[in-house]
């Protein structure tokens, strides 16, 4: 089950944040270095990436290399030209890349809203992950797509409001270190720079 906050920028004041309310019966992402599932083979693309690499994968390669607590890293949102779609557009994954989005990413691409989802009794999970969906912001503070981060998470822990706000805080360091290297939400479709 998941919850979802009304806004990151409340973490002072957490006991103020609101719960807009619970989900279940999510997808789960194969673990780090799986092939896709026939499940997420068969899955229909609703986009198709350039054939060069763009700078969202790039983001998402740097993010890999430098965050070794990660499993995963996956930017979603509409690519430019593209009407009533939403998909995941980079990612750690790339056979991913183009997968319709769910539900609940489309809602925080939407509302704007952030959901932590410790993964508890997910049977379907090779590993034990922590994963929080935020909204993706530009460096004008915009709210432009979804960042989804996967993270380590044994299970040694219990399930607490604490370990949940550590995941929340570091995500969110990690989202807000982004903002001022993405000067627009098209930039991230553009071709990357070449190392």
């Amino acid at each position: 089950m998941r919850a979802i906050i009304a806004s990151v920028s409340m973490l002072p004041a957490i006991g103020a944040c609101v719960a807009l309310g619970l989900f279940a019966n999510a997808v789960a992402a194969p673990p780090a270095g799986a092939t896709a599932t026939a499940a997420t083979a068969a899955k229909a693309k609703n986009w198709s990436p350039p054939a060069g690499k763009i700078y969202a994968q790039a983001l998402s390669d740097q993010i890999m290399a430098q965050h070794p607590e990660l499993l995963s890293v996956t930017f979603h949102g509409t690519p430019p030209g593209a009407s009533g779609i939403y998909t995941m557009f980079a990612g750690s994954y790339p056979e991913r890349i183009g997968n319709p989005d769910d539900p609940d990413d489309i809602d925080v691409i939407t509302k704007g809203i952030t959901i932590i989802d410790p993964r508890w009794h997910r049977t379907n999970d090779a590993k034990k992950k922590f994963v929080v969906q935020l909204p993706l912001r530009d460096a004008a503070g915009e709210n432009v797509g979804l960042l989804v981060l996967a993270y380590h998470n044994d299970g040694a822990a219990p399930n607490t409001g604490a370990i949940e706000l550590d995941f929340l805080r570091r995500a969110a360091a990690l989202r807000d270190g982004l903002q001022a290297r993405i000067r627009s939400y098209t930039a991230l479709f553009e071709p990357a720079a070449a190392p």
